[in-house]
Order: structure tokens, then sequence, then C-alpha cells
């Protein structure tokens, strides 16, 4: 069994923790932060070491480092992790750099280790489930499709919200746009153009809980964005993400194909319902995941976010849990470096395409992710 450090104990451990709950190859052995007091509490809490970062990264009983770091020490810890001669899986986005990116993947592809990154979302009921009706020709050839985030910010609720606003911090983009793109690379394929156009609301923003509740900090990125981004299947897809929208009703994604139109559920969760239609004005039919083993239910209360759920399905952690397996047995993983790769630079050049004011051609490729089948994830679920 592959044994794993964790590096970040902040707000998301605790979900990772959870899914250990999930996945019969998920063991955690430390952790370590760089607030060495969370750490601790965080080994108690969960009755596992706790060490030093550089500690952590020289234990030769962990095989696998889980980094949960804020974006901007992505890089960094990866690097060293691998440098380390250990695997790696990161939440997203890979790092806030696409050069960085680069340098992350063929250090990995050097070393023939695993390099892994979030979201996993997308191997979940839901996505897979669209996944299923888009490649069984239901809906024909999807040409269009549109999606959207909105939100009114995050520092009502998370207590360090200013890396998100900084000058590198990305915005929504780098934020909540790696799910809506990996996604939509799940179910079309690699990207090849991005245009975007970009703006902010407010030029100051007031955390609202935490120990700094009250706290003024000045925005320095821009916070709504539109985007296109075409497909190298010659899809055209519009979307739009924001922290500076109070409510919506709109849908998170919808594509239209030359046959039928598909609603998509959340892709920052794991269920359904999926939606499809075959002929204008007719009734939506409702597909439901709730009976996939990772499209089941396991949240019961709403957080209060705009066009949220109240009953969602949350398993983050397949992800990691895939990867050990291909691990085991010498096989490609899903939510690979190259797949992450793609999606950074998707993420980067939306944020060019608004500063230049123009089209971005795609450097990269990357193959589009295989069906997660439910024979698969028997394989890794308890």
């Amino acid at each position: 069994m592959y044994k794993i450090g964790l590096i970040g104990c902040g707000n998301i451990a605790e979900t990772y923790f959870r899914s250990q709950e999930y996945f019969n190859n998920i063991i955690f052995i430390s952790c370590a932060d760089i607030n060495e007091d969370v750490a601790k509490l965080c080994a108690e809490k969960y009755n596992i070491k706790f060490q030093s970062v550089d500690d952590l990264l020289n234990n030769n009983n962990v095989d696998i480092v889980l980094n949960l770091t804020n974006p901007g020490a992505h890089y960094e810890v990866i690097k060293k992790t691998l440098q380390a001669g250990k695997h790696s899986y990161s939440e997203k986005p890979l790092s806030t750099s696409f050069e960085q990116g680069k340098e992350l993947v063929n250090i990995a592809k050097e070393k023939k280790l695993y390099l892994g990154n979030a979201p996993d979302t997308f191997l979940g009921g839901g996505g897979q489930l669209t996944r299923n009706l888009i490649d069984s020709g239901f809906l024909g050839n999807i040409k269009l499709g549109n999606f959207i985030f909105a939100s009114p910010g995050l520092e009502s609720w998370h207590p360090n919200p200013e890396p998100w606003f900084q000058s590198n911090g990305g915005g929504p983009v780098m934020d909540m746009c790696p799910y809506f793109y990996t996604m939509l690379v799940n179910f079309l394929g690699p990207a090849k153009s991005v245009r975007s156009y970009s703006t902010s609301v407010h030029e100051h923003r007031i955390i609202g809980s935490g120990s700094k509740k009250g706290n003024i900090f000045k925005v320095e990125t821009p916070t709504s964005y539109m985007i296109i981004i075409e497909f190298c299947n010659g899809a055209i897809i519009e979307g739009f993400t924001s922290f500076d929208v109070i409510n919506h009703r709109r849908n998170h994604m919808e594509l239209y194909g030359t046959k039928g139109s598909i609603i998509v559920p959340d892709p920052n969760m794991f269920g359904g319902p999926v939606f499809t239609s075959l002929a204008e004005g007719e009734q939506w039919e409702e597909h439901s995941a709730d009976e996939m083993q990772l499209g089941r239910i396991n949240i019961n209360n709403h957080s209060g976010r705009s066009n949220e759920a109240a009953q969602q399905s949350n398993y983050r952690g397949v992800g990691l849990s895939e990867m050990i397996f291909a691990i085991e047995n010498r096989l490609e993983h899903r939510c690979n470096g190259d797949l992450a790769l793609h999606v950074l630079e998707i993420i980067e050049s939306t944020i060019k395409s608004a500063k230049l004011t123009t089209v971005i051609e795609l450097q990269t490729t990357c193959q589009k992710p295989k069906p997660f089948t439910e024979k698969e994830i028997f394989n890794i679920i308890k």
C-alpha cells in the first residue's frame, strides 16, 4: 500500500481526510504546514504524524505527497516532491504559471514519477453520465455550448481570501475555471484557442469571517471574465466566470449538439442530474446519477452559494485513489500531468487574452481522458 504525506492543512484538508471513508487505498501517515501549529492540530485530529515540510519530504515511509497548499505554493512544493523521488498529487491548478507547469511535467517524466492534479470531479457520476450520453451519439455532434460560474466572491466565508485577488492570483479563472475546463476536455477533447474579456466591479473587498473579519484589502486582478474557447473538434463554447454577481439562476453548463441539447450538472461536484432534450419545446428528460457509485448523495446541507443544490455528492480524493491504483498496476492515470498542463494553459491564456485583447492559440494538447467505468470504480471504492 502506498502511504501519503499531506502538505497544507487548510480548509480543503478535511475533505481529503474524509476520502479515506470512501476509497480503499488512501492511507495518510503524516502532515505538514508552513504554520506548524495548524499541522499539529491536524495530526492530532486524524491520529497521524506531525512533521515539518522538509522532514515530510525526506520521510522514506512517504510514497506520495498530497499538496493542498495555496495555488502560489503549488510549483515549489510539487517540484520539491518530485526532486525527493516521490509521486505528487496536488489540488488545482498545477501552478500559477504555464512555464512552471511545463517544467513540473518534464521533471515527472524524466524521473518516471506520477504527477496527478485536481480537479477530479469529472470522474464523478454526473460527468461520466454526461460523457456516456455524448459518446453514444444520442445528441449528435456537440458544436456549441456555454458555462457559468458566478458568485459575490469568497471573502464572505474564507478567512484568508487575499491571494485570490492579488495580481498573480487569477481571480475566478484560477479558482473555478479548472473545474469547467477539465470537464469540457473530458467531453470534447483538447482546446485550440481562447478569446476573453475582463473587468473588475469593486476596487476593495471586506473579509467577512475569521480572525481578520472586517479587514479591507485591495483588488489587484480582474474579477469577471467573458470567454470563448474553440476546441480541436470544432466546438465553440462561451463562458462567464465572476466574483461580482450577487445571485443568478443560470445552469452550470449547457451543450448543444446536432440532434439535441444537454444540461450538465455542477462541474464542481460529482453528481447529477443530467437533462436532455431532442426537440424544441419538449419536456427535458432527466437522467439520474444517484445510483452511480460516485454520484450518490453524501451532502445534505446547503452552503448558500448561488445555483448550488442542497443535496450534493462530493468524492474528492477519487483522482488520488485512481492514481494510486494506476501506480500499482502501471497504468496511465486520468488526472495526469498532460491534462493538468493543458488546462493550465487554457487558464493562463484566458487571463492573457483579456490583457492583450487578442485570440491566444494554444501550444499544448492532451489525450481525452478515458471513460471511468463503474467496474473500474469498484476496484478502489470501499
